[in-house]
Formats: C-alpha cells, sequence, structure tokens
C-alpha cells in the first residue's frame, strides 16, 4: 500500500511493510514475523537504522540477506539512508517468532 493509498501510514509502518517481503529462504515466513528484526529506528530525517539477527552464525545467506533487508529498504519512500547491523546478541530461538509465523509453521 502506497502513501498515497494511506496517508495516515508512517514511515515506521513503511519501512516494516517492506522488511516482511523480506524471506529466510529455508522458512516460509517473513523475516520480521520469524523474529530477526530486533529495532527498527527511523529517524525525523528518514535516516534508518534496524538491528536484525539470523537464525544461526552459520545461516547461508547470512551474506545476502542483511544487503537485501537494506536495499529494500531505500526504496521506501521518504527513506533518506538506511543501514542493518547484524547482532548475535541475544541469539535468535524460535520464542522471538511472532504468534502468526507459529501458525504458520504449525507450532501452535
Amino acid at each position: 500500500m502506497s502513501e498515497a493509498e494511506n496517508p495516515e501510514e508512517t514511515l515506521q509502518e513503511r519501512v516494516i511493510a517492506m522488511i516482511k517481503t523480506c524471506y529466510d529462504p529455508e522458512i516460509p515466513v517473513d523475516i520480521y514475523e520469524l523474529g530477526l528484526i530486533y529495532d527498527v529506528d527511523v529517524q525525523d530525517s528518514g535516516d534508518v537504522a534496524v538491528t536484525m539477527t539470523l537464525t544461526s552464525p552459520m545461516c547461508p545467506v547470512a551474506e545476502s540477506l542483511p544487503p537485501e533487508v537494506e536495499a529494500k529498504i531505500r526504496t521506501v519512500e521518504g527513506v533518506n539512508d538506511a543501514r542493518v547491523d547484524v547482532t548475535w546478541e541475544p541469539p535468535w530461538s524460535p520464542e522471538k517468532m511472532s504468534e502468526a509465523a507459529r501458525l504458520e509453521l504449525g507450532m501452535l
């Protein structure tokens, strides 16, 4: 949905919506619902900083997923700059998944 369709949607909401288009290729759930996004910091200037993790340090998309997320965020109208930082603390665990993700994966 574009800003023109929903003028009440904030830049933060548009950024999160874009993040939800990114998937871990091994799990059919977007990375936001999977609990891989720890923080989305959107400044008034349009600068966006995202802190995320991966399911494990040996994740096969460790080299490609963070740059993909950053590139997609940069395409959001109103974003001036984007940075994605990967952290391993706290480590990801299935408990970080949303209820919707657990339902999708048959874990409820």
